[in-house]
């Protein structure tokens, strides 16, 4: 007799065959009749609701239901159960059962209509879902009862008998029967229909046929373990492969049979699809960890393959990089053509830079317009530097969207790290401080970090923190350097000019505290506290001559500054409380400054050319210097650069442009002033040309407040 043929002999003539179906299932299962009163209950539904058999067996299963719940539909369900032509299943994996102690147990609760003897009867299995410590406590006390299972009278061994088959096969649940080697010998409907095959198909196989390749041995392997007496019973999960080709996750649940003297007799498995389960939980996942605009990696999963490519470069040797990528200007596309635009071309930008990545690294959007790129695997830091470039040349060729061109560029910094590097955030760090000096170096390039970077960082990050002191504290004020009429000498105005007076440091050099000051809210501070001041000394100037009007005084504009929204408020505020005149105010912007925005740019000048406000252009002839941005503007003065003036720069090509800026203004009516007037012939050769005014080292270098009176009764030079 084969071995398949003795488990089975051994089923149809044991008493105990009924019984240890019922206890090896891993839910808690009743037989209830057709008017839910409880025929039979397995240990495992004693355990999970506190009641013993003898407290169940006889009452209505509705004890179990707690009264909330007891409502016009389990009502209908029963009637359902009541029919025998029914093959009707009603589950509900959101309920919850009522315990002896009163307490409410989470649990799946599933009931199956059965026919036996001619009458309509139930199989009611109910899973605790409640913390799984809870479930082996359960199972171990339900293994200390099994041997009350012999007490059951022989006299109900065919009535038993036959409630196993009606169990096993009406159950919802797939199961299988499976010999102590592995072959299947009896598997239910629900088992076939999830595998997609027939019995004939099953029965003497084992399940390799139809299980996932990288799955096969997990079954072989719980068969294992539990022959071994390692465990007494598993859950797991693989992989099925359906016949028409799906796959179908699985959650296996497999107790052992045994006889008399604990023999393993066969296997008994339940078995829960779930392949949707996984696949939201797949779908969760992905969102946790990508970007949901662009699709890239977002910082946590970044983050971990960081960390995992650190640790491998700490154990293997080799060489790493991660590089921070940083758009320039990106907010003026915003403003400019909106937001939507603006996400569309982070789109298309992550396909260009996707395209350009190499299969073994990890590109992820940092947030906002930066993206963060980890290549691993280098062999030299000449090879990072080869990746930089592929990136900012996949954005040379400028972007079509929604009709509109536009041109797009970045800065990127770059850091290589081996094994002695620290950890992997001092890994983003140097790649954020290498990007700062892309920035400062003139933007669209990339910068690989090096140590003497970090120094400078926090030199940049302290001296900030004490320029907010230093404002607090008055150690900022305002100093004058007089505007000439080149024709007269006569003084017709001040150029404002913050100086920074450290109690510890001495003097410090705007070119020094102004641009760190730019990189932060702080310009808007220090912005304000100018105009303020200006203003306010300002009001207090006399004419140097009789027959001049009152000196107009000069206030450098940062970017930040004239693009926000509180600017032309502050300004109206500050003429107001210092009575200045607004046409003795005129205010210093960069040609950079309005280009980010030209439209914002006309609004805002409009508005403070109304109230009589003058604008000058400043640093003209080495920016952009295009002649529509002055019919556009229109500012009232033109400020010529240095470069144009200055003796070490002079050649007859600078003279000439020299005298085509001056001629340009005068045609336009444009006021002009020569910076940096520095020797006599630099003055004469600017009065032949017709410059009209001038200012530098010449006449006067800036001067504090308190010296202004005096300049303006007798001037040095006159």
């Amino acid at each position: 007799m084969g071995e398949s043929e003795r488990v089975v002999s051994h089923m149809k003539g044991s008493s105990l065959s009924w019984q240890v179906l019922l206890e090896s299932l891993p839910d808690g299962t009743a037989f209830l009749n057709e008017r839910g009163v409880i025929h039979y209950v397995n240990d495992l539904l004693s355990i999970l609701t506190g009641y013993s058999r003898e407290q169940l067996v006889g009452q209505s299963v509705t004890m179990l239901v707690p009264p909330r719940l007891r409502d016009a539909e389990f009502a209908v369900r029963f009637e359902k159960v009541r029919d025998p032509t029914t093959r009707a299943i009603w589950s509900n994996q959101d309920s919850f059962v009522l315990c002896r102690d009163g307490s409410e147990r989470p649990v799946d609760f599933t009931l199956t209509p059965i026919t036996f003897e001619g009458r309509s009867w139930a199989l009611a299995s109910i899973r605790d879902n409640s913390a799984t410590r809870e479930l082996e406590r359960a199972q171990h006390v339900a293994e200390t009862r099994a041997a009350e299972i012999e007490n059951i009278a022989a006299a109900a061994m065919a009535q038993s008998e036959q409630r196993f088959r009606l169990a096993f096969e009406d159950n919802m649940a797939p199961m299988v029967f499976t010999s102590d080697g592995g072959l299947l010998f009896a598997v239910n409907d629900a088992f076939c229909e999830i595998v997609g095959r027939t019995r004939e198909e099953l029965l003497g196989f084992d399940s390799k046929a139809f299980t996932h390749p990288d799955d096969v041995g997990l079954s072989e392997e719980a068969y294992r373990r539990i022959k071994a007496g390692e465990i007494d019973r598993i859950r797991y999960v693989k992989r099925f492969q359906h016949k028409d080709g799906r796959t179908v996750a699985a959650e296996v649940s497999m107790s052992p049979a045994r006889d008399e003297k604990g023999e393993t007799l066969y296997f008994v498995s339940s078995v829960r699809d779930i392949t949707e389960e996984r696949a939201l939980t797949e779908q969760l996942s992905h969102q946790a960890l990508h970007d949901p605009l662009t699709g890239l990696a977002n910082r946590a999963l970044f983050d971990d393959r960081l960390s995992q490519a650190h640790a491998r470069v700490a154990r293997q040797g080799g060489l790493g990089a991660v590089m921070l990528l940083d758009l320039d200007d990106f907010k003026s596309v915003n403003d400019t053509h909106g937001h939507l635009v603006g996400d569309q071309l982070l789109v298309e930008m992550s396909r260009r830079f996707d395209g350009v990545t190499r299969a073994s690294d990890t590109l992820c959007r940092f947030g906002g317009d930066e993206f963060l790129y980890l290549a691993e695997g280098l062999q030299s830091a000449d090879e990072a530097e080869i990746v930089a470039a592929r990136f900012l040349e996949a954005l040379v060729a400028p972007f079509s969207i929604a009709g509109a061109n536009i041109e797009q560029h970045a800065s990127l910094g770059v850091v290589v790290w081996d094994k002695t590097s620290k950890s992997s955030t001092e890994v983003v760090q140097g790649a954020d401080i290498a990007l700062y000096e892309a920035k400062r170096e003139g933007k669209g390039r990339h910068v690989v970090y090096t140590p003497d970077m970090h120094e400078q960082a926090v030199g940049r990050f302290t001296l900030v923190q004490e320029l907010h002191k230093a404002l607090a504290a008055g150690e900022l004020s305002m100093h004058y350097q007089p505007i000439i009429n080149l024709s007269t000498s006569a003084i017709v105005g001040f150029e404002s000019l913050m100086r920074w007076q450290h109690p510890e440091r001495g003097l410090i050099s705007p070119n020094v505290f102004i641009p760190i000051a730019e990189e932060s809210n702080l310009i808007l501070d220090l912005g304000f506290f100018a105009l303020n001041e200006a203003v306010r000394e300002a009001s207090c100037w006399k004419p140097s001559d009789p027959q001049a009007g009152q000196p107009f005084v000069t206030v450098n504009l940062s970017a930040h500054q004239f693009h926000d929204l509180g600017l032309v408020p502050m300004i109206e505020s500050a003429l107001r409380l210092s009575g200045l005149a607004p046409e003795r105010l005129v205010l210093e912007i960069k040609e950079s400054a309005t280009l980010l925005n030209v439209t914002e740019t006309m609004n805002v000048m409009e508005r403070l050319m109304h109230l009589g406000i003058g604008f000058a252009l400043d640093d003209y002839g080495t920016g952009y210097s295009s002649l529509s941005y002055l019919a556009l503007l229109r500012p009232r003065i033109i400020k010529i650069d240095q470069f144009f003036v200055s003796p070490a720069s002079m050649s007859s090509r600078t003279d000439t442009l020299l005298e085509a800026i001056v001629t340009l203004g005068n045609k336009l009516n444009m006021t002009t002033i020569a910076e940096g007037i520095e020797t006599e012939a630099q003055l004469e050769r600017l009065r032949f040309l017709g410059c009209e005014l001038g200012q530098g080292f010449f006449f006067l270098p800036a001067v504090p407040a308190n010296e202004v009176a005096a300049i303006l009764v007798h001037a040095p030079w006159s």
